[in-house]
């Protein structure tokens, strides 16, 4: 009789049991996707660990579609970003010569051990494609909530903006395992759990994810789990007595009975000039990490070498000055100089294409969209958002879009498309701080960045033996990669700009 009440209670899954042989390619799909995830070859393995006994979710039948879409291929990470809704073709054949930027974040799971009903794992996003962490701003749902496709779940911090996470299927939530102002949370973690039913909500009330520390003993209870880090009860120091060797409630309340307590070691005392010195530690925030990060593979694995021209800026500065008149005259923003150097820039680029180009391995690819990142400095760290086809945009328009996206910048509010996508770097420190001259780190997987200096008048010869004249002149040095640029095509794109510079009405032709 029990066997057949066994049965019974699990006919659901005996009904879905002809969808077994589907689930092997999709598991391959799903979870060849992050190195964070196990191997593919482990699919039997991923099948009894989070998937026991179901058929296909309705995200896992997208994969089964001729074509797919990569939101919900990749879960409930859309953020409102355009380019990440491209149709993919077909499953058999190129799926597996993609490279897929995001990895899945949402897992349909089962639980016979505990009597979880159905849910879904939701992991943290990767939003960007240097992101390996993020932070959780704040939830816009609470538990318990109903949620539909298209919702905002919460604002998650990325490495270089707050980028809001959507739901991709409709439910409830019934966990949140990150609250508000949850810090480094690594891409794929659980963040939050949600279910079909709402009768499951009350079920996940002390859910806790399992542990991610390979070195602790695996933990048979959530409760165990809850009990353990409401006590700070250290899982390695804990022998379980549960299957397999799993920590149960009995052993936390054992090992607390025992009065075993976790000494943590008292730190060393400073010792030498360290103990004189008065000083504050500043937390580093994601940009600066990511870019910390950026920065030192591009130094050590780019292959720099720089050349500098000075270029005389007297008809430049002429020619911005009618320019701001007119743009008084009608209203509109005033031109700076940087903006006359982007478009400078983008059409010298545009003149020798060789510089508008990236590396890899097998392949030097040219870029034919000129798309200028400008770097811009603010408090949490140094972002640059990218002006788009600058070199097929006027002065006025690019000056617009330049204060647009610094302002967002400095509010920490970029979207992913303000600052992906670029194929060179100008980075100005002259204008608003007076450097005369610099070098700058290339930004990967770019080929060249234009380090900007200030404008200075010098004396120059004039016609006669014995005459002077003043001139203004702007020093700029331009970073090359070697391995794509070599220093004559360097040369000739420097030729290019200051050509440009030296007589700007050529840019309006």
């Amino acid at each position: 009789m029990a066997y057949a009440s066994h049965i019974i209670n699990h006919s659901r899954k005996l009904r879905n049991a002809p969808n077994i042989l589907h689930k092997e390619h999709v598991f391959l799909v799903r979870w060849f996707s992050s190195d964070a995830h196990p191997s593919p070859t482990k699919s039997h393995d991923i099948w009894k660990t989070h998937c026991h006994g179901y058929g296909p979710s309705r995200r896992e039948r997208v994969f089964m579609s001729s074509t797919y879409d990569t939101t919900a291929l990749f879960g409930i990470q859309k953020s409102n970003i355009s380019t990440t809704t491209t149709k993919m073709g077909s499953i058999t054949g190129s799926l597996f010569n993609r490279d897929f930027s995001c990895p899945l974040n949402s897992r349909r799971c089962f639980s016979s051990v505990s009597d979880l009903p159905p849910h879904q794992e939701i992991g943290m996003p990767s939003l960007s494609p240097t992101m390996t962490e993020g932070n959780i701003a704040r939830w816009l749902k609470k538990e318990g909530d109903k949620i539909s496709t298209g919702e905002v779940l919460c604002e998650v911090e990325t490495d270089k903006a707050t980028v809001e996470m959507e739901c991709m299927e409709e439910g409830y939530l019934a966990k949140i395992i990150r609250g508000d102002g949850a810090k480094e949370i690594k891409v794929g973690e659980v963040i939050a759990i949600t279910v079909e039913d709402e009768d499951d909500i009350s079920k996940f009330k002390d859910y806790q994810p399992p542990a991610s520390d390979a070195s602790a003993p695996p933990v048979k209870d959530p409760l165990a789990r809850k009990l353990a880090e409401e006590n700070n009860v250290p899982l390695s120091s804990i022998k379980g007595t549960g299957p397999d060797g799993r920590i149960v409630k009995a052993d936390i309340e054992d090992y607390l009975a025992s009065g075993v307590k976790e000494v943590s070691a008292a730190p060393k005392a400073q010792v030498g000039i360290d103990a004189v010195l008065d000083y504050t530690d500043v937390p580093h925030s994601q940009i600066r990490k990511v870019t910390a990060s950026r920065l030192l593979l591009s130094k050590q694995t780019i292959p720099h070498y720089y050349l500098t021209v000075d270029t005389c800026v007297d008809k430049l500065m002429g020619l911005r000055s009618k320019l701001n008149s007119l743009q008084e005259a009608s209203g509109g923003a005033r031109i700076s100089v940087n903006d006359l150097v982007i478009k400078a820039a983008a059409l010298a680029l545009r003149k020798v294409p060789r510089c508008n180009s990236s590396w890899t391995d097998d392949y030097i690819r040219q870029y034919h969209n000129v798309n200028i990142n400008v770097a811009v400095q603010t408090d949490n760290g140094l972002f640059v958002p990218v002006i788009r086809d600058a070199d097929k945009k006027g002065l006025s328009k690019i000056g617009e879009e330049v204060k647009q996206l610094a302002k967002k910048a400095r509010e920490n509010s970029l979207k992913p498309q303000d600052y992906e996508g670029g194929t060179f770097t100008v980075s100005n420190l002259g204008g608003p701080f007076g450097i005369k001259q610099f070098c700058a780190i290339i930004n990967p997987p770019q080929s060249g960045i234009l380090a900007v200096g200030s404008a200075e008048k010098r004396v120059i010869p004039g016609s006669g033996s014995e005459q002077y004249e003043f001139a203004s002149f702007m020093s700029v040095t331009l970073s090359c990669d070697h391995r794509v640029i070599d220093g004559a095509v360097g040369a000739e794109w420097l030729k290019a700009f200051k050509g440009y510079v030296e007589n700007p009405e050529s840019m309006l032709l």
